[in-house]
């Protein structure tokens, strides 16, 4: 069996641990027949996922946040990019949020613009087809 020899520090393992929401996210579209195209670097763009069909390409945005409750408020962490799409996994639950990009500097996670899913293909793919 591997064995993991590396000692991560906890702001790299917390980086991993965001960069997996990521990934995740890439294979759902993916495997939904999406295009996905993810940036080489990130530094101030604020597109960590492009998905595109045959005629439109969609920037995306993925956080993870460090809680159970669905009632908090988010940060506007894109404010003035040209975003399209912002999703939200919990990183102690098994759901998220898909939330287009809104212009206040916070928001409510759970606010009813915003559209729940439970991390998990099927479901995911259902959420963001309402958009």
């Amino acid at each position: 069996m591997p064995i993991k020899n590396a000692n991560r520090t906890l702001p790299a393992l917390n980086h991993y641990k965001h960069i997996s929401y990521e990934t995740l996210a890439a294979s759902w579209f993916t495997e939904d027949g999406w295009e996905v195209f993810m940036p080489m670097v990130d530094y101030g763009k604020k597109t960590d996922l492009l998905v595109a069909d045959d005629t439109n390409f969609y920037r995306i945005q993925v956080k993870a946040i460090n809680s159970i409750d669905e009632d908090i408020y988010v940060e506007n962490k894109w404010k003035g990019e040209d975003i399209d799409y912002v999703l939200f996994f919990s990183m102690q639950g098994n759901w998220g949020y898909i939330a287009k990009p809104f212009q206040t500097n916070r928001a409510k996670l759970n606010s009813k613009e915003h559209i729940r899913f439970y991390q998990h293909l099927t479901n995911f793919t259902k959420a963001f087809k309402k958009i």
